[in-house]
């Protein structure tokens, strides 16, 4: 059965797990806990936010194989507390509801119930992948407060308040976020008007049908009602369906464009810039928040050799040790329980915890998950990417990528 309880923000709803029955969070979608008056186009009360976390991270492989993208660590917290953080600046929102469909379990081991994160959650997990409309319909069923959405790759310091803010005074269906690109080309691309209201989406136009250098930031204010047009039980793109449908409607659908930090950390190329513009404080986020340049952040105790070299800004874990003569370089992340070995050196490369790096090896410009082994006088080149677990032998090499 499920049962109301307060939990520090907000009421939730809980799951109780009939006796003898596994216990998880993971649940389908609850019964109605919105409210709203006949005719109502939004409501300035209670809101709910989705964060639509159910996708594979194939273009993160391997580092996603075992861990899902959202609890992939930005220095030694998971990506999705980089998001709840931004929601934490809307008091209305009582409820963080995670859309999941991939490995939804070792998330939930990760997150739990949110306390750590500072906001309630609740996970719902898609029978199969239902597309961006299709998954933001079913996590919100029975829902009628006003939906704040983010895409799970997304990595910004937009305010969010202003978004909202908008979103009402305009009395919007619904509100995207933009934000401007250098090459249009390379994506499919969002007009709005003098007003702000959106006209038409132009999927990777030629040179000569760009209008515009705006995109779709992955962040959206959405009105329940308006998911009529969605079918049950069916893949469905927010993108590509449900927008057009309001511009074709004639519905009021506006667009907040957004000129600060923006950044879509799918890739590892990607992956890596977030954690060097966050130490550049190109985005006001992150353990660098309020430090000087050049900083070595150290996330707890440390053991580092007297002699060693520690070039900042770098990130160093908790229970880090780096040994005699070795040298960690600017741009850095070393997670926790990492082991640096005499010698050893690791340049402009993250590192995942508990990864061993022995004595006289070298790791430049890579990204190592979780438990690696660099043997003695391995060298990992540019552009490297290991998984969990994975082993390079004494003197062996990767390639330059």
């Amino acid at each position: 059965m499920i049962l109301p309880y307060r939990n520090g923000t907000g009421i939730r709803l809980r799951r109780i797990t009939p006796a003898g029955a596994p216990s998880s969070r993971l649940e389908q979608p609850m019964a109605p806990v919105g409210r709203r008056s006949s005719g109502q186009c939004y409501n300035p009360g209670v809101m709910k936010a989705v964060i639509l976390a159910g996708g594979f991270g194939t273009r993160l492989r391997p580092l996603t194989l075992e861990l899902p993208k959202p609890i992939v660590p930005i220095f030694d917290r998971p990506f999705l507390y980089y998001q709840t953080d931004l929601l934490r600046q809307i008091p209305e929102i009582d409820e963080v509801i995670l859309s999941l469909n991939y490995r939804p379990d070792r998330i939930e081991a990760r997150v739990g119930d949110g306390t750590e994160a500072g906001v309630p959650l609740r996970y719902v997990v898609e029978p199969e992948p239902l597309g961006t409309g299709g998954a933001i319909k079913y996590a919100s069923a029975g829902i009628d407060d006003t939906l704040l959405v983010f895409n799970g790759d997304v990595l910004t310091g937009i305010d969010l308040q202003a978004v909202v803010r908008r979103h009402r005074e305009r009395e919007a269906r619904a509100t995207i976020v933009l934000t401007p690109v250098d090459d249009p080309s390379a994506y499919g691309l969002v007009e709005i008007d003098d007003l702000g209201n959106v006209r038409r989406f132009l999927e990777k136009p030629s040179p000569d049908q760009i209008t515009c250098n705006t995109i779709n930031a992955g962040i959206y204010v959405l009105e329940p009602e308006t998911f009529d047009r969605i079918p049950d039980g069916t893949k469905w793109s927010i993108e590509r369906q449900y927008f057009p449908s309001l511009v074709e409607r004639g519905e009021t659908f506006v667009a907040y464009v957004d000129r600060g930090y923006w950044l879509d950390i799918g890739t590892p190329a990607s992956y890596v810039r977030a954690h060097r513009d966050l130490m550049a404080h190109r985005c006001a986020a992150g353990p660098f928040v309020g430090q000087p340049p050049g900083t070595v952040y150290r996330d707890g105790d440390c053991q580092v050799a007297e002699d060693a070299e520690i070039e900042g800004p770098c990130f160093l874990g908790a229970g880090c040790v780096v040994g005699e003569g070795a040298r960690v370089g600017a741009e850095s992340v070393l997670g926790a329980g990492c082991t640096i070995g005499p010698g050893a050196v690791v340049e402009r490369s993250i590192l995942w915890r508990d990864t061993l790096v022995e004595r006289q090896a070298v790791v430049c410009d890579a990204v190592l998950g979780e438990r690696c082994h660099i043997e003695h006088h391995a060298e990992v080149g540019p552009g490297t990417v290991l998984g969990n677990g994975s082993t390079l032998a004494a003197h062996s090499r990767t390639p330059r990528c």
